[in-house]
């Protein structure tokens, strides 16, 4: 085994005075490469040889081929020393080759790649496997950059998976883009392609409509057809009302401001009852609480004096829940907007416990305010 490992590395040396040997006269950047490096390998401890092995070193070459900004090739030939997970009498590693061949995917401005492919270890027995990985070429100087890679390899037929970690350097065969002379450019022809009278070279708006009046800048001159103080080239709101105070895009600013609607509805003695569902000052709170649907209500239940206080506080959440159970039967109010609560005796409007004092007691209480936006007047 021994001597497998030495050809493997007789054969990288002779592959790599080679290749430094060419010279490439395609002028193209960075079209192929030369590699050189070192190897961690980890195999999975089921992995067959004389015995289960662990893990070990080697160091191998590459040979890379660019043929556009995105995709490569190469191929690649590791001899590598695999140590045993327990010492045999006659050995305690086992030496090989693996070779094979990846695809690969540059990101874009070489920020990193990945891989994938083929490869063939010669052990005491030859496996196949199928390899993953991630890596970087780092700039070191136009000539040089350093490589680090991790890859993944899987032997389908037999079920494991090894790991390993390169280290090396890598030598472009291209020419360098930094070393390829660039053309002087062109220099250009001035012109005045919208015919506004003034030259490309210092025409801000170039693609003036024909016929326009322009200002030394090129660009049109224009107008405030709405009368707002913003010229109707910046102007986002081309048609806001006179009197509306305006911001720079000639937008209409408004401010906020509180509405409030406030209902009460009366009860019979001794009721939670709504007589009148469709009373015109239920509508008209109903249609309020629908048009400012991100509002909340609490409704307040209420009795009048005579009758025990446990009672009335009784009375008064029945009288709160027969009203919500309106707002959302009879006009269709989301309950989940409504809370109730009953207060008993405990909030009397008149307590001089007369009729009309027990009449106007007997009732449910609402208040709802919302937050709209109103235009403010230009001064």
């Amino acid at each position: 085994m021994k001597k497998t490992f030495n050809i493997a590395a007789v054969a990288l040396a002779v592959m790599s005075a080679n290749s430094f040997a060419q010279e490439d006269t395609s002028g193209k950047a960075y079209d192929s490469w030369i590699g050189l490096y070192g190897m961690y390998y980890n195999a999975e401890e089921t992995k067959p040889a004389d015995d289960l092995m662990d893990d070990g070193f080697g160091f191998g070459g590459e040979y890379g081929w660019r043929f556009d900004e995105n995709w490569a090739i190469r191929g690649e030939l590791t001899a590598l020393d695999i140590d045993y997970q327990q010492v045999l009498g006659r050995d305690d590693s086992v030496s090989g080759v693996s070779y094979g061949v990846d695809a690969m995917y540059f990101m874009p401005d070489d920020l990193w790649y990945v891989f994938a492919g083929y490869k063939r270890q010669d052990f005491d027995e030859n496996l196949n496997l199928a390899d993953v990985g991630i890596g970087k070429h780092w700039d070191i100087s136009d000539k040089v950059k350093l490589v680090t890679e991790i890859a993944a390899y899987y032997d389908f037929g037999q079920d494991y998976t090894d790991y390993s970690a390169k280290l090396g350097v890598v030598f472009p065969l291209g020419g360098s883009a930094s070393s390829q002379p660039e053309p002087a450019p062109a220099t250009p022809v001035d012109q005045d392609s919208d015919n506004d009278g003034v030259m490309n070279s210092v025409d801000e708006c170039p693609n003036t409509p024909a016929g326009a009046e322009v200002d030394a800048r090129g660009c049109e001159i224009v107008g405030d057809s709405d009368n707002d103080g913003v010229k109707d080239d910046k102007d986002m709101c081309p048609d806001t009302p006179m009197n509306d105070k305006v911001d720079a895009d000639g937008c209409t600013v408004f401010e906020e401001e509180e509405v409030t609607h406030t209902l009460r509805v009366l009860f019979p003695h001794n009721s939670a009852d709504v007589t009148d569902v469709n009373a015109e000052n239920i509508e008209e709170f109903a249609n309020f609480f629908k048009r400012y649907g991100k509002t909340e209500a609490v409704i307040e239940g209420h009795a009048s004096a005579p009758g025990s206080e446990s009672y009335n506080m009784d009375l008064s959440k029945r009288r709160a829940e027969a009203f919500k159970n309106v707002l959302v039967e009879e006009y269709g109010i989301d309950e989940s907007r409504l809370t109730t609560e009953g207060f008993g005796e405990s909030q009397l409007i008149d307590d001089s416990n007369t009729a009309e004092a027990n009449r106007i007691n007997r009732r449910i209480h609402i208040r709802v305010t919302a937050m709209v936006e109103v235009p403010e007047e230009r001064n």
